[in-house]
């Protein structure tokens, strides 16, 4: 009954929830779902997650994302991006696919790797996700000390620092912190949708050499 469950062609938009799912049913549905797949999971207290996201969530989570590396462009920092990357645990019990994902403080422990263990490789230093809505993609990040985690959702962008195992809602980015990007990030994300992305992205260039803040 589950693998007719899993087999199951979500449309764009749907969700389909299962509980409890063991480990061994995680990994095994991983495998049925294949790597070439624009579906994404959640694993967190036993409950699966499987979604596939609208295009308008894919353009979102794609500007968000490019907005981020315009910033860490243009403070001449290194990063490596890992994108919708699989992180899972078995230790934890936890798994999340995030829209998008960044290793800055942390960049050069995952140059080159295909694969990433959690045991020994760290988290990312920061997540996108974009109308996140599900409890259990948030516990899943806060098993795997995802330090912090950025969520846009209805022209609002929310920031979580981890502290004690915990996040909490922050107004300063731990890896912006000179930067408004609670107020700026929304701001350009709407301006995209009368501009385009393209001029967007150099606008919001502009906009940061005008400010004269690097660091």
């Amino acid at each position: 009954m589950l693998a007719n469950a899993i087999s199951l062609r979500l449309e764009p938009g749907q969700k389909v929830t299962l509980e409890p799912a063991s480990w061994e049913e995680l990994e095994k549905i991983l495998v049925d779902l294949g790597e070439s797949r624009s579906s994404r999971i959640a694993y967190a207290n036993q409950i699966l997650e499987i979604m596939t996201p609208l295009p308008e969530h894919e353009r979102s989570k794609i500007l968000l994302a490019d907005l981020v590396k315009a910033l860490l462009k243009f403070q001449k920092r290194s990063w490596e991006p890992l994108g919708s990357t699989t992180f899972k645990s078995q230790s934890m019990a936890v798994g999340i696919e995030p829209d998008e994902c960044f290793y800055i403080e942390n960049y050069q422990a995952v140059i080159g790797k295909t694969r990433l263990d959690l045991t020994v490789d760290p988290p990312p230093d920061l997540a996108l996700e974009t109308d996140l809505t599900s409890k259990t993609e948030l516990a899943a990040y806060e098993a795997l000390k995802v330090p912090e985690l950025w969520i846009y959702k209805n022209n609002s962008l929310k920031i979580y620092l981890l502290q004690q195992g915990k996040y909490v809602e922050s107004q300063i980015s731990q890896n912006f912190p000179k930067i408004a990007v609670i107020e700026i990030i929304p701001q350009f994300m709407e301006r995209a949708k009368e501009i385009g992305v393209s001029q967007t992205l150099a606008e919001f260039e502009t906009f940061l050499q005008n400010s004269g803040e690097s660091e």
